[in-house]
């Protein structure tokens, strides 16, 4: 690990201790977490999309203005759902952000997580899967996603309009399909992701049970990430990130908040969209109990980037205090590089093996989340 950021659900609802009470409080605070974030030397700022709830919905405008509002940190997604997606629009959307930010994004995809609505993309317009939930649909909608960034013509020119021929959306943005990241929720659909060229955001979950622990399911899925990325003939290294719940307890109200409860979290085992699946523990503990459970932690370890998913609901003062006691207190003894010293790059082949040492090379997040897989 030589990156963290923080990864926010978007929560909020008038419920007895929230800060976010409304949708304007959810995304103001993001917005100014960003930006607290960023000062503390912080690599990534991401949002869980989902629809139909109350939670971020459409994060193509909250990015832009977190991207506006900062200098250094990465602003991305785990995971747009594309089910609900126009994939020319997104390209459209995608390119344009990056633009604003500098090429400081880490868009990620998937074909989306269980979610409170039945097939909701087809109240978007988004109908004829074959799949009940949807994943040829995505499937083929980012398939053309990548082709428009690419830069490909995808409709004919009106002749009355100018030269006949093909056109390609605008704007582009040069190199990012280097910034886009697949969300995979299993060995097999990482291996997918490899083949592709793409960065591997490695789920909150994995739908496989086989008794291995978590992170060791993980770190076997980053593995095979990276080597049907070698064999693929792709050259450069992929960036590859995690997700984790950390919480440093420093002072009485990490006690209140995490401290009983979560020291005792374990891994679990649970059917999640008719899948045997393995869900992660929660981390929390004293300083340098946490820096010995992380370098233990065989994912943590052998990614580039450990997102740490925040309760967002509890407002941005006492989340940039968790972000800011993981910056001083853990992260530097897990290899951690501020974003002062430059855009995060991937682990070269040579270091990506677990424990290894940050890489110097550049590079190119419920269900089975594959571009090949349902």
């Amino acid at each position: 690990m030589k990156a963290f950021g923080f990864l926010s659900f978007g929560h909020y609802g008038n419920v007895p201790g929230s800060r976010t009470r409304t949708a304007g409080d959810m995304l103001r605070q993001t917005i100014e977490l960003a930006e607290g974030a960023d000062e503390l030397g912080v690599n990534g700022a991401y949002l869980r999309v989902h629809h139909f709830a109350k939670q971020a919905a459409s994060p193509i405008p909250l990015l832009t203005a977190m991207a506006a509002r900062t200098d250094r940190i990465e602003v991305g997604t785990g995971v747009i759902d594309m089910r609900y997606e126009n994939p020319l629009y997104l390209a459209e959307e995608a390119a344009a952000l990056d633009l604003i930010a500098s090429r400081r994004i880490a868009l990620g995809i998937s074909r989306g997580s269980p979610e409170t609505a039945l097939r909701g993309y087809e109240a978007f317009g988004y109908t004829g899967a074959e799949d009940p939930k949807g994943a040829d649909l995505a499937r083929d909608k980012f398939d053309l996603f990548l082709r428009a960034i690419d830069g490909e013509t995808v409709v004919d020119a009106d002749p009355q309009m100018g030269p006949a021929g093909r056109l390609a959306i605008e704007p582009r943005s040069g190199g990012l399909r280097d910034r886009i990241w697949w969300g995979a929720g299993s060995r097999a659909t990482a291996e997918q992701t490899g083949r592709l060229g793409l960065n591997l955001m490695s789920s909150t979950l994995l739908t496989e049970a086989t008794g291995q622990p978590f992170h060791e399911l993980q770190r076997e899925q980053i593995e095979r990430f990276r080597t049907a990325y070698r064999e693929a003939g792709h050259s450069g290294a992929p960036r590859v990130s995690v997700s984790r719940s950390v919480f440093p307890l420093i002072t009485e109200q990490d006690q209140l908040y995490f401290g009983l409860r979560s020291r005792e979290n374990q891994d679990q085992i649970g059917v999640i969209d008719g899948f045997r699946s393995t869900f992660g523990k929660t981390y929390a503990d004293t300083p340098d109990r946490l820096v010995e459970q992380l370098r233990a932690d065989e994912a943590v370890m052998a990614a580039d980037t450990l997102m740490l998913t925040i309760p967002n609901q509890l407002g941005p003062e006492y989340n940039l205090h968790v972000l800011q006691a993981f910056a001083e207190h853990v992260a530097p003894a897990l290899g951690w590089q501020p974003n002062t010293e430059g855009p995060v790059q991937g682990m070269g082949s040579e270091h990506a093996g677990l424990g290894g040492s940050p890489g110097v090379s550049g590079g190119a997040s419920g269900g089975d989340r594959s571009p090949g897989g349902s």
